[in-house]
């Protein structure tokens, strides 16, 4: 059986007690480590679960999704998620395929930060569409988010923005090679953010479109510090 196991938003012991009981029983463990990370590394997991775990990247989540599928039909399986399974469409691809190749699976929930959000004083009833920040290039600038963000404002909802996180990509040039040097780590931070979505604005103003002033000057922006800014969010809200 594969088990989709949520590791929660804080350190190892943000596991519930079903996922450790899961953990500890399987054959194969493997650690999701590119959509988000927690405060503690690899090895303060495998010290208080008592397992070694398999640090599985992009390429092997996206590209080699058949190697942790490997066997799951006969032996127990488990794929670590920080936060919630469900917070990136990657792990619904996994359920897909092992649905398709017959192989069982279950699901152990914890909290995300689209429930953790809370703590900054606004109510989650009022959130509308989530949205993703992503960091920009020289050449690569997309404001698509901020047309979210404006439609929620609309309709009176706050919006819950994430931020990007880059680790193990690789150059443009590298990528292009084939060569697998990758990039030093980034995480976006919450000013990052801000000024990205101020640039939107003075872009789309430059082109006329006016966008409504009380989007930003009304904005509360706080930072999720739950995992010392590496799941940094923005709360977008109406006050």
């Amino acid at each position: 059986m594969l088990y989709l196991v949520g590791l929660g938003l804080g350190d190892a012991k943000d596991i519930t007690v079903k996922g450790l009981e899961v953990v500890r029983r399987c054959s194969r463990v493997y650690l999701e480590a590119y959509t988000s990370v927690l405060t503690v590394g690899k090895e303060a997991l495998e010290e208080f679960y008592g397992r070694k775990l398999i640090l599985a990247d992009r390429e092997e989540v996206e590209q080699e999704a058949d190697n942790i599928l490997k066997d799951a039909d006969v032996s127990d399986v488990a794929f670590l998620v920080v936060g919630d399974p469900f917070g990136a469409t990657t792990h619904s691809d996994l359920i897909l395929r092992a649905t398709s190749l017959g192989i069982p699976y279950r699901v152990i929930h914890n909290a995300s930060i689209l429930n953790a959000v809370g703590c900054c004083g606004l109510q989650l009833y009022k959130f509308g569409e989530t949205v993703s920040i992503v960091f920009w290039t020289d050449t690569w600038r997309p404001e698509s988010f901020f047309d979210k963000v404006k439609k929620n404002r609309q309709n009176g909802m706050h919006t819950l923005c994430l931020l990007d996180i880059k680790v193990k990509e690789q150059s443009l040039e590298n990528l292009i090679k084939g060569r697998k040097i990758y990039e030093p780590p980034r995480y976006m931070t919450v000013n990052q953010a801000a000024q990205q979505l101020l640039e939107v604005i003075r872009n789309q103003r430059a082109r006329g479109e006016e966008p409504e002033q009380k989007v930003l000057s009304g904005c509360r922006c706080s930072s999720i510090c739950l995992s010392c800014r590496l799941l940094a969010a923005v709360a977008v809200s109406l006050v």
